[in-house]
Formats: C-alpha cells, sequence, structure tokens
C-alpha cells in the first residue's frame, strides 16, 4: 500500500544527546520525502544525571517555533519532546510540561530506575521475566499518569535487544495480565500507542509493537495510534512509516493521529 497522509511523529535532532542533524535539516528533509506532518521529540531522559531539561526545552522550543511559522506553507511542524523515564522524576516532569508548550509528548522508558538503558544491560546477569516484569510495571504507572504524555512510545522496547540481539526467547503470554491493564489505561485516559517502525530495521525486523499487540491495544478499545521513524538522522525521517500505517490499517484503524496543543487530531489512512 502506498499512502499520501504521510506523518512522521517521532525523530530527533541535535537537541537530542544521540542526535546527528539540525531541526532545520530535519524539515527540509521531510518536506523532500512528502512528510505532510512532522513532530521533532527530543530526548528529554529526565532521570539523567546530565540532564538540563531546562536548557533543552528552552532552546529547543524556540528554535521549532521559528521553523513552524518559516515551514507553515510547506510543513506541518510540529513541537514534540520525548520523555523518558518521567515516572522517576514526576516532580519535574510537571514543572517542564507546564513551563513549556508542546504539541505533542512521547512517554517512554528506556531503563529501569537507577539501571543502564536496556541496550547496555548484561543480560546472563538478569533473570529475565523479572526484568521484563518490572518494565511493564513502570509503563503500567505511566500509562496511569494522566498528564505525562500523549503517546506511549516504543512499547515493546527491551525486546530489540533481550530476543533480537541476544537471542533470549520470552514468552509474552506471561505479560497478557499487565499488558491488558496498560491498555485499558491507555483507552480510559484517551491516550495513544506508537507504532514505532525502528525495529524494522534492527534485528527485531518488525514494528515496536508488532501487529498482534497493535490488534489487541484496537481490541481493548484503542482509538488512537500513532506513527514514527525514531529517525536520529535526516534521511532516515519517514523510514518504514508505509509500513507501519500499514499495520495500524491492519490492525483495525481506519486513522493515524497527529495531536497540536496536546489534543489529538484524526488523520485518514489513505
Amino acid at each position: 500500500m502506498n499512502f499520501s497522509n504521510i506523518v512522521d511523529l517521532h525523530t530527533h535532532s541535535i537537541y537530542s544527546f544521540d542526535g546527528n542533524d539540525p531541526c532545520e535539516k530535519m524539515c527540509q528533509s521531510a518536506i523532500e520525502k512528502g512528510v505532510k506532518t512532522l513532530a521533532i521529540t527530543d530526548h528529554c531522559d529526565i532521570d539523567g544525571a546530565d540532564m538540563d531539561a531546562e536548557a533543552l526545552c528552552s532552546a529547543q522550543t524556540k528554535e521549532l517555533s521559528q521553523l513552524q511559522e518559516k515551514y507553515k506553507d510547506r510543513l506541518c511542524l510540529l513541537k514534540g519532546l520525548e520523555i523518558g523515564q518521567g515516572i522517576y522524576r514526576k516532580e519535574q516532569t510537571d514543572k517542564i510540561l507546564s513551563e513549556y508548550s508542546y504539541d505533542f509528548i512521547l512517554g517512554s522508558l528506556h531503563n529501569l530506575e537507577n539501571m543502564e538503558d536496556f541496550y547496555f544491560l548484561d543480560y546472563s546477569k538478569f533473570d529475565i521475566y523479572k526484568l521484563l516484569t518490572q518494565y511493564f510495571e513502570g509503563l503500567l504507572e505511566l500509562s496511569e499518569w494522566e498528564s505525562s504524555f500523549d503517546s506511549l512510545a516504543h512499547f515493546t522496547y527491551p525486546l530489540r535487544y533481550i530476543v533480537a540481539k541476544e537471542k533470549i526467547k520470552v514468552d509474552m503470554s506471561k505479560f497478557s495480565e499487565i499488558i491488558d491493564s496498560i491498555f485499558e489505561n491507555l483507552v480510559k485516559n484517551k491516550k495513544a500507542l506508537e507504532i514505532n517502525t525502528s525495529g524494522l530495521f534492527m534485528e527485531i525486523s518488525d514494528t515496536l509493537p508488532d501487529i498482534s499487540l497493535v490488534k489487541r491495544f484496537r481490541d481493548a478499545g484503542g482509538e488512537y495510534v500513532t506513527v514514527g521513524s525514531d529517525a536520529h538522522y535526516a534521511d532516515r525521517i519517514m523510514q518504514g512509516i508505509d509500513r507501519g500505517m500499514k499495520t495500524a490499517y491492519d490492525a483495525g484503524f481506519r486513522n493515524i493521529t497527529i495531536f497540536k496543543n496536546r489534543q489529538p487530531l484524526l488523520i485518514k489512512i489513505e
């Protein structure tokens, strides 16, 4: 399927610690690729020892406001932020979100409290099921925090390292109950589930989450899904987005969602 209403709501510029290109280059690449709506959602891993959230948000929102005006006739640019580990710094997260005006907030969990990112862990030292239970408990807590995010990012984030990279088998049925509870909270609080396409280009070779969980969210009453490439380079914007939109469609969604001023807007999948 080829789509005309192309959106990419998960990208990172040089304001992210692992970003590589300036915001304007991201915008130009999106326009060249035919993207209609782009969200630049820089990392704000708020539990990081070196994280200066005030400095990040002040500079990033100022530049994005200027670019919104500059490219308003060619691109719908959304001011975004990916708040990582907000549940461990709730007061600081609330302060940031009250002080800075964003269109769209991704909520994510890259690590457990006082631990390294799942990317860096030596899994031979952990009980995998205990680790994943703690991860999903963290997502459950996040899903209950109504004001802290708009879309829950890369739901199965640890699996791209545990399953794909380390080749450790995981029986996901063990987490069915807590996953259902997370989805129920998303539905109740009118939050979106992200279909993150970065996994298509990693060893996991699938979206995060995969279509089975996207369908499960739909069956739970989910109304909102966002699609994002998780691009950290300008030339990777829109990477896998067609597949992500097809995943949404095949799961039963007929619209994808964008957010303006933190309010959801449905965009027809066509």
